[in-house]
């Protein structure tokens, strides 16, 4: 069967909710292009983990990535159940499927570019478990541009660093900008590899700094770029020679020196059947609450320092705008239509435009529920759909909108079904906003 027939059978067009029931009051957390919650295949009653993407341009380059990723499960919907780090056991294994996840990408050409435990996950607690590679935020395709610096701190190959170097010294004008710019390639994510590794065999990263800080420390940064890592007596005495040499031969700075992928595979420690009876340290140090705190503040900080950039921004007054699209909008909206108005600060009309926005309320409550203390999403949507329906009771196109769901002025007695009501609305939005030609 051809590749592009297999993708349109992976592609599908019925809603997500013909096959999965999705549980909208639990979110098991949120990435850079949207929320991860959790849903059932009801034909089956696994458990999935479900990510949903706004449509953006960053969220649409992570939806055609994950399309090119096949359709095994690796980077789709993923089992949702602990991260790697709390599940750590002989750690060869566990190496080999993360390698082979890794293949699978490479394979496709796709540089993961956050390879971290984090984003590893056991499918269930079985010893044979799969592992599975997740959030695909910073995922590309290698096509000899990847030049953006996206990374976790501790898990950031040199040529990475190297890029980000760069981009900063052109961007101050210290350097000139070069016709031919930095790049680097998928290899990176083998260092990364080689990284987990380590800090799965004795608990704690090869590459750290006593010093905290929001950006890498140029003592850390010092010891990436040269590849100065140790093997520690106290955690490495018992850990086989094989293991260390892994690590050796993923932890170099000149990407042509490092294990490929299928190297990794190919390596005697990741195919030995030798049973070994040492516990590993990584297991207890990883149930040191303090350290595991640590490490992930200093992840949250860089992520937080990376994904927004640091700008004094200020919004005017909506009255003082002179905008030429708001200004379109006003003239446009200043007669009423079947009970929703714009108001217009000028003619001192009264202010019912909180009408359009009570109706996007609802439809951003739809696509990503908010719930306060003490409530569910589904009386947080009752709430909202509440405040709408009282500034919007005379439009006749919304009752119309409502009659299929069940709404009966004060809450909705069924399930909703979120992606219908959102797109409900917002052809009601549409309706009563769009300019109508005038009849002759």
């Amino acid at each position: 069967m051809s590749e592009d027939s297999d993708m349109e059978k992976a592609i599908k067009e019925t809603s997500i909710l013909e096959e999965y029931s999705i549980n909208w009051t639990q979110k098991l957390g949120a990435g850079i292009s949207g929320p991860v919650r959790v849903c059932v295949k009801k034909s089956t009653q696994e458990r999935f983990a479900l990510k949903i993407l706004l449509d953006r341009p960053k969220a649409r380059n992570e939806g055609s990535t994950l399309n090119c990723n096949g359709d095994d499960g690796r980077g789709r919907a993923i089992s949702q159940d602990q991260p790697a780090p709390a599940l750590y056991r002989e750690a060869s294994q566990p190496s080999n499927k993360a390698a082979l996840a890794l293949q699978h990408c490479h394979l496709l050409n796709i540089a993961h570019r956050d390879l971290k435990p984090e984003n590893l996950l056991f499918k269930d607690n079985s010893l044979d478990a799969p592992v599975k590679l997740c959030d695909f935020g910073f995922a590309k395709v290698d096509q000899g541009d990847l030049m953006t610096p996206q990374f976790t701190p501790y898990y950031v190959a040199p040529q990475v660093l190297e890029a980000q170097r760069r981009h900063q010294k052109e961007k101050s004008g210290i350097i000139p900008t070069s016709p031919t710019p930095y790049t680097y390639n998928k290899s990176c994510d083998l260092w990364s590899l080689g990284v987990i590794i380590y800090v799965m065999l004795c608990g704690y990263p090869p590459f750290y700094s006593k010093h905290h800080s929001r950006t890498i420390p140029k003592d850390m940064r010092r010891k990436i770029m040269t590849g100065s890592f140790e093997f520690p007596e106290e955690e490495w005495s018992q850990i086989s020679e094989m293991a260390k040499d892994v690590v050796r031969k993923l932890l170099k700075v000149k990407p042509e020196e490092r294990l490929t992928v299928q190297g990794v595979l190919d390596h005697p420690w990741l195919n030995s059947t030798e049973a070994l009876d040492n516990v590993l340290p990584s297991a207890q140090l990883m149930m040191d609450k303090a350290v595991v705190a640590g490490i992930q503040q200093a992840h949250a900080e860089q992520l937080a320092n990376m994904r927004i950039q640091d700008l004094k921004v200020s919004l005017k007054p909506l009255h003082s705008v002179n905008n030429p699209i708001l200004r379109k909008r006003k003239l446009l909206g200043t007669k009423p239509k079947d009970g929703i108005y714009i108001h217009d600060h000028e003619n001192g009309a009264e202010d019912s435009n909180v009408a359009l926005e009570k109706l996007r309320d609802v439809i951003a409550q739809c696509i990503l529920p908010q719930a306060g203390k003490g409530e569910n999403e589904d009386e947080r949507l009752d709430e909202v759909m509440q405040e709408a329906w009282k500034h919007n009771r005379e439009c006749k196109l919304l009752r119309d909108a409502l009659q299929g769901f069940s709404w009966n002025g004060r809450g909705f007695t069924d399930k909703v079904d979120r992606l219908k009501l959102a797109e409900a609305v917002k052809q009601v939005i549409e309706e009563q906003t769009v300019p109508h030609e005038p009849q002759q």
